[in-house]
């Protein structure tokens, strides 16, 4: 029986991912015990990992390293028929019965390693296919958030079953259907950084900041991390280090709604927020690793920090330092280089797109 294995889809779960096993060395280190093992696996679904499987390898923090090709139920034309509104409640209960099973089924011939062989089993994103398939074999497993405080912004388990919650909730503590974030029946818990800031609980919430794990970090480590995830750390800090304006301004780009609206979005904060072309200021843009927009053309004189590394790795880059911040919805807790910190969040999206598309907790109201 292996110790640990965790099912990532994003970078900043594997980040998350390097924090948990290296305060688990150190805390195994202090107290004279093995930490034992641990597996990564990468869910190649939503994000394009690149080379970062062989240099989990190389590092030595993981024994083994599995890339996930995860389906999502779209991929299946079978199941297509069970996601439509039948107009009649129960039929539709019995469909999504039907449907919480198959697609565990389904799912099997694409999972890449016996998880039932780990004690174990730490999973980002219950919500996409690999949920369904711990449901369906009955496995055990801590769930984890999808992003810093990702809940305060949208509970997209309650978003996703409006209406009669607590009867879904109850179904789906019994397994019969699958509801993420907590509520299905074999999630043991589900961490979370911070309980207060939650608008709607769940008993199996339990709260792991990050910022200690983070704060814990030697200098050891964070080269550990830094070579996990930048095969170019070098090349990157010269061009910060090149920039000479006194004022410099970060603009974390997201994959907000379409390619053109996006595009507006971000003319609109580098005219107004970040003072890009104005004499003595140098910008930055940060790429989103699912941002796929090309911004060099659009914004010839800004330095384009690429989106294969999570944000959170520019804290380990002591020449990076900037007078503002800004993000639409990136949760800017974490980052440690910035004077300023500008969250523009919902009110400014609402120029911009529906505000139900982003005011998501609303809805549950």
């Amino acid at each position: 029986m292996h110790d640990r294995i965790y099912v990532c889809h994003t970078f900043y779960h594997v980040y998350v991912t390097c924090l948990k096993e290296l305060n688990i060395r150190r805390e195994a280190s202090a107290s004279g015990k093995e930490p034992g093992g641990a597996a990564l696996v990468l869910s190649l679904m939503s994000n394009k990992f690149g080379l970062l499987k062989d240099r989990a390898i190389k590092s030595g923090l993981f024994e083994d390293v599995f890339e996930y090709d995860e389906k999502l139920d779209t991929f299946f034309p079978e199941l297509e028929p069970l996601k439509k509104d039948s107009g009649n409640l129960f039929k539709n209960m019995l469909n999504r019965i039907r449907f919480t099973k198959r697609l565990g089924l389904l799912q099997e011939p694409y999972i890449p390693v016996d998880l039932k062989g780990y004690k174990d089993i730490y999973v980002f994103c219950d919500s996409d296919p690999i949920g369904f398939y711990l449901n369906y074999k009955k496995i055990r497993y801590h769930a984890l958030e999808d992003g810093l405080n990702c809940l305060l912004y949208g509970d997209q388990a309650r978003v996703d079953n409006i209406g009669h919650f607590k009867i879904k909730a109850a179904m789906s503590r019994l397994g019969l259907i699958f509801i993420q974030n907590g509520w299905g029946r074999y999630c043991i818990d589900m961490e979370v950084n911070d309980l207060s800031v939650i608008e709607y609980p769940c008993p199996k919430y339990i709260e792991v900041p990050r910022r200690p794990l983070q704060e814990a970090l030697s200098d050891a480590d964070k080269d550990i991390i830094l070579d996990i995830f930048l095969e170019n750390s070098a090349e990157i800090r010269e061009k910060i280090c090149a920039l000479n304006s006194p004022r410099r301004v970060m603009v974390l780009s997201e994959p907000l709604c379409d390619l053109d609206t996006r595009k507006k979005i971000f003319e609109d904060i580098m005219e107004n927020y970040a003072g890009y072309g104005e004499e003595g200021v140098d910008v930055i843009i940060k790429q989103h690793p699912r941002d796929y927009m090309d911004y060099a053309p659009i914004f010839p004189d800004v330095l384009i920090l690429p989106g294969t590394f999570p944000m959170e790795m520019l804290n380990f880059m002591p020449e990076l330092h900037v007078d503002r911040l800004i993000s639409v919805f990136t949760v800017l807790d974490a980052l440690e280089f910035a004077d300023e910190k500008i969250f523009l969040g919902y009110d400014f999206m609402d120029k911009y797109e529906a505000p139900e598309i982003h005011r998501l907790n609303d809805l549950i109201k």
